[in-house]
């Protein structure tokens, strides 16, 4: 079975990739890293996803919408219907209706919130811009349809042998080196202190210092890769396979399993590990 973790990009270019770092799970319990893959279109990032026999991957964009958003637009409250219109629409109607909704709403509650964007600490899926998750979820869910996929807890209609989870690189970044920033897609701040950041979560994902109990284990040119990454999408691809193979590891776990929780919102969907 493969484990994967992707960093995603809505638009990917080759300034830009959708980036894949697989694994798999040695026989001491660790986390080999395998391999990173950059994809620079959508449609070779889908493909790959719909010729891999077997997999388990993270994905780091949200699979739903906030169900107060949902209702207040009234659109579908079962979630292959609602994504089914989500993926009718353009990406300018989504950023119109969205913005309609914000701008009748109180200064410091813009957002419609779901309920794992508390203990995940992650945007509002409806956000358009900083970062654009809400066409993230339009681009990305679909192909995860497309192939296949198993979403556990919002569509079981696909594949057992290949599961998609919604995962979030920061929730396990914030653990292991708090709020310290260690990339910026800027060239200017590819500064010294992001570098000492990006060594210092490596060393504590090789430690298996996190609550997940994961050790990873690096090449010595995979380690001196991932520090030269100041962008940070091949360190966020690595987190999100550390959040998919502690899924992995609780696949049988009750409720929809992979750790998740054993009841949460059937629209919204949650990020695993929160």
């Amino acid at each position: 079975m493969l484990l994967f973790g992707c960093d995603f990009s809505c638009a990917p270019t080759s300034r830009k990739p959708i980036v894949v770092a697989s694994g798999s799970e040695s026989r001491a319990g660790a986390l080999v890293l395998e391999g990173l893959q950059r994809f620079t279109t959508l449609d070779a990032w889908a493909d790959w996803l719909r010729t891999q026999p077997e997999w388990i991957g993270g994905f780091d964009f949200p699979f739903g919408l906030p169900r107060e958003l949902v209702e207040h637009l009234r659109w579908p409250t079962e979630w292959n219907a609602l994504i089914a219109h989500y993926a009718s629409l353009s990406r300018s109607d989504i950023r119109a209706t969205f913005a309609a909704f914000c701008a009748a709403r109180p200064v410091g509650g813009k957002f419609a919130h779901r309920a794992t964007d508390a203990p995940a600490g992650s945007s509002p899926s409806m956000k358009w811009v900083n970062p654009p998750v809400a066409f993230m979820l339009h681009a990305g869910v679909p192909p995860l349809l497309a192939a296949g996929a198993s979403l556990p807890g919002l569509h079981t209609g696909g594949t057992r042998n290949r599961v998609a989870l919604e995962a979030y690189p920061g929730l396990l970044a914030r653990e292991l080196i708090g709020r310290r920033s260690y990339k910026s897609d800027e060239l200017a701040k590819h500064t010294p202190e992001r570098l000492a950041a990006r060594s210092d979560l490596l060393a504590a994902l090789e430690a298996g210092a996190s609550r997940l109990g994961l050790q990873l284990l690096l090449s010595g040119a995979q380690r001196a890769e991932l520090l030269g990454d100041a962008r940070g999408d091949h360190v966020d691809a690595v987190l999100c396979l550390v959040q998919a193979a502690w899924s992995a590891q609780r696949a049988s776990t009750p409720g929809p399993g992979y750790g998740l929780p054993e009841q949460f919102d059937p629209l919204e969907g949650w990020i695993v590990t929160a």
